[in-house]
């Protein structure tokens, strides 16, 4: 049977000073004068005096440290969860040599529930002296620190010697200072990596966001550009940042409407980046004009000053006709431009003559695919413009010369073939190109023999020219069964059209 450690530990924890922070000495600076063996902790003195007066390298009753002694596995328990800051009184330590009156019993329990020590079997063995690696080992679970930079810290020390009570402590103490100069590296790598060096303004919807380096690709994509591009007073970011071209880390973020008058502050990852006013300008438009018999277009030039932002991002370099580069004054060759943002959840008003207003929402990639900067918006579901009628649109992010177009009858696009891919997928191939993504938010309904329904989705920025890919939502074709094939709505016309999937 084992001897429970039974010697006496004088003073109190004094936890709450240590936590996981440096170490801060107390006033208390006598309970490691008083003790008179002191000096016996030779180039480690420096360590255990300063655990000693935080209280947590505590002695034998009042005037003995025994640093050159070797220490147990009890006092490491406990050195280990009153420097880290561990929690104690969480759970019970099932060891038959650990009592729940032993003054060990809450730093034994702390520790196994920490999982920086563990028992023999049924024993803890609170008594049994470690050895210089179990020491390091129990040290680096703490502080989580790199167990082999511990141990070079101990230098010459042999790694099956017994270690001290004075190595102990110093090891502690060092392996605290590495672990905040790690996280403290850490925390200004990230800060380089994210910080933010300006942001501007640059219309009422777009904001130019300059970083000290690149944002990594992970950053940029939708829902983690959400998380991390955080506005207050109600401003929010609508698409993904977009690096600008012959920029090493200029972004041109889209927001939701600026306030006039109002100052916003950008949060980036949780980090406050900066304030910047809201900028009243909003962007000059040249006119409006129906497209189809439920939507119009509002169209900019760049003779005007105002350019899509596809010409000046990265992203599009190599699939614009002109791509250029804007510089720090939103110049090229002499020319300042405004820059029409993403228009993804951008809406406008549009009211008929005598009328209410209507707001029209933003059909999906038609910002410039017909080569024109003519962003399309579309009535909500089941409304039409009525042929005869004028219509003014207006918008709280742009003005237009020409608000005002008399909507005329206009001829749906006609289905001419549908052919299965496979069985969730089908191309659409229309009379005419649309020479643009008319397709967008578009469906189609298939209509088995025994009165099965099945509905395809456009897949957005799958046309090429008049074939565009729909996909089943739900469902699929079955091998062998023929379907009728018709719009969900009156945007196109099938006539007698039919798909079979071999």
């Amino acid at each position: 049977m084992k001897r429970k450690a039974s010697h006496t530990i004088t003073g109190l924890l004094a936890t709450a000073a240590i936590g996981t922070s440096v170490l801060i000495p107390v006033q208390s600076a006598w309970a490691a004068a008083n003790f008179a063996d002191i000096n016996k902790a030779g180039s480690y003195q420096a360590a255990v005096k300063t655990l000693a007066e935080q209280h947590v390298f505590e002695g034998y009753g009042a005037d003995l440290l025994k640093p050159q002694q070797a220490i147990t596995r009890a006092e490491l328990a406990k050195l280990a969860v009153a420097a880290f800051g561990l929690p104690t009184g969480q759970g019970s330590a099932a060891f038959t040599d650990v009592g729940s009156g032993d003054w060990f019993h809450p730093y034994v329990t702390a520790a196994v529930s920490a999982g920086i020590m563990s028992g023999d079997e049924a024993e803890f063995l609170p008594d049994q002296p470690l050895t210089v690696s179990e020491l390091v080992h129990v040290v680096a679970k703490a502080s989580k620190t790199d167990r082999a930079a511990l141990q070079k810290i101990l230098g010459n020390a042999q790694s099956q010697a017994k270690a001290s009570r004075a190595e102990a402590a110093y090891l502690v103490v060092e392996a605290k200072r590495t672990a905040k100069q790690a996280q403290q590296v850490q925390q200004v790598q990230q800060a380089a990596e994210n910080r933010v060096t300006s942001i501007e303004a640059q219309n009422v919807i777009t904001l130019v966001v300059k970083f000290a380096k690149p944002l990594p690709k992970e950053e940029v994509e939708l829902e983690a550009a959400k998380k991390n591009f955080v506005f207050d007073n109600g401003l929010t970011i609508r698409n993904v940042p977009q690096l600008m071209t012959g920029t090493e880390a200029t972004y041109i973020v889209p927001t939701t409407v600026q306030k006039e008058g109002t100052t916003y502050t950008l949060t980036y990852k949780g980090k406050q980046a900066g304030t910047f006013e809201a900028n009243p300008e909003k962007l000059a438009l040249r006119s409006t004009q129906q497209v189809t018999s439920d939507t119009f277009e509002v169209e900019s030039s760049l003779e005007d000053g105002v350019t899509d932002y596809g010409n000046v991002i990265v992203a599009y370099r190599n699939s614009r006709p002109n791509p250029f580069a804007l510089d720090e004054n939103n110049q090229y060759n002499g020319k300042t431009y405004e820059i029409l943002s993403s228009m993804r959840d951008i809406s406008v008003t549009i009211t008929p003559e005598g009328g209410d207003p209507i707001r029209a929402g933003y059909v999906p990639f038609t910002q410039a695919t017909d080569g024109r900067q003519a962003p399309k918006f579309r009535l909500p579901d089941g409304q039409k413009l009525k042929p005869g009628t004028t219509y003014t649109v207006t918008a709280d992010w742009a003005t237009l010369q020409k608000n005002t177009f008399v909507a005329t009858e206009k001829a749906p696009l006609t289905i001419e073939e549908v052919k299965a891919a496979d069985e969730k997928t089908l191309s659409v191939t229309l009379a005419e190109d649309p020479k643009d993504e008319l397709f967008a938010l578009r469906s189609i309904t298939l209509t088995a023999p025994d009165g099965t329904k099945l509905t395809a989705d456009y897949k957005l920025t799958s046309r090429k020219g008049q074939v565009g890919t729909f996909e089943l939502k739900d469902g699929a074709l079955e091998a062998g069964t023929t379907y009728e094939v018709a719009p969900a709505g009156d945007w196109a016309i099938a006539d007698s059209v039919r798909v079979t999937l071999e």
